[in-house]
């Protein structure tokens, strides 16, 4: 079988292409970190891959809102290129300000079909601060095929500004969930709903990652490259955590769907 290739995007203020390459080596594919004016001379590049990344940073300073500036670029000079690929069973990872870029492409399918408007966005935390810390991830692995499949809870950092998902109106998150298209939604550590912290935004829903319809697109908050290792976890001593982190697992299961 031929070795997964992922291609990992990146343009000014991406800052997490490097480790999201690693984790994705580390789980047995083969990456290349491309700078996104390269793709614009080429795009046809992206059919040599499986998988495109967004990772997270700050792309192009997020000025105006978050992913901004870089949804606009990809939507105007990428989108059809991006839909095609899509369209012949390629997968697409936003992480973080990968995922605040994808929400504004139209790439995750949130638009109403009558007249374009997006129906979600990814808003200013609750807090009005950024918040870096470890949050637990339950998973819906029902339409997403990067989902994991046989571990119900992920433990992961996060670490934004604009991470809240909002709706249009009070329909929307509870369409995306029962749709399963909410595959990670924010829980407490043990298990129960979530307010804050441990919802770290204010997400409706507690909703922390979308797919698209098709379930070949995937956008998430949190960071998963930033916990491949257990030692990386602030209890992973107390916890006996020995093995590995839960963002290895993450990967792993994106890398057995591309195969």
């Amino acid at each position: 079988m031929a070795e997964p290739r992922v291609l990992v995007l990146r343009a000014a203020g991406t800052n997490c292409e490097a480790e999201t390459s690693f984790a994705f080596e580390q789980a047995g594919a083969k990456t290349q970190v491309l700078h996104v004016n390269r793709l614009l001379e080429r795009p046809a590049v992206l059919h040599e891959y499986g998988l495109v990344v967004l990772p997270g940073g700050f792309s192009y300073g997020d000025d105006i809102s978050a992913g901004k500036v870089w949804a606009t670029e990809i939507q105007d000079a990428l989108g059809d290129h991006f839909r095609r690929f899509i369209g012949r069973g390629g997968l697409i990872l936003g992480i973080c300000n990968g995922f605040q870029v994808l929400i504004k492409t139209g790439l995750l399918g949130l638009e109403d079909p009558a007249t374009k408007a997006p129906t979600a966005t990814l808003h200013w935390n609750d807090s009005h601060r950024y918040e870096d810390r470890w949050v637990r991830l339950q998973i819906d692995p029902a339409l997403c095929v990067m989902a994991p499949r046989d571990k119900a809870h992920l433990s992961v950092p996060v670490a934004h500004g604009e991470g809240k998902i909002l709706g249009r109106d009070p329909s929307v998150v509870p369409r995306l969930i029962a749709s399963h298209r909410a595959v990670f939604r924010y829980v407490r550590w043990d298990g129960g709903p979530a307010t804050y912290p441990a919802n770290p935004n204010g997400s409706e829903g507690h909703v922390a990652g979308l797919c698209d319809p098709t379930g070949q697109v995937l956008g998430l908050m949190p960071h998963p490259e930033r916990a491949l290792f257990p030692w990386s976890h602030p209890a992973w001593t107390r916890e006996n955590r020995r093995f590995e982190g839960d963002g290895a697992y993450f990967f792993r299961a994106v890398v057995a769907a591309m195969r």
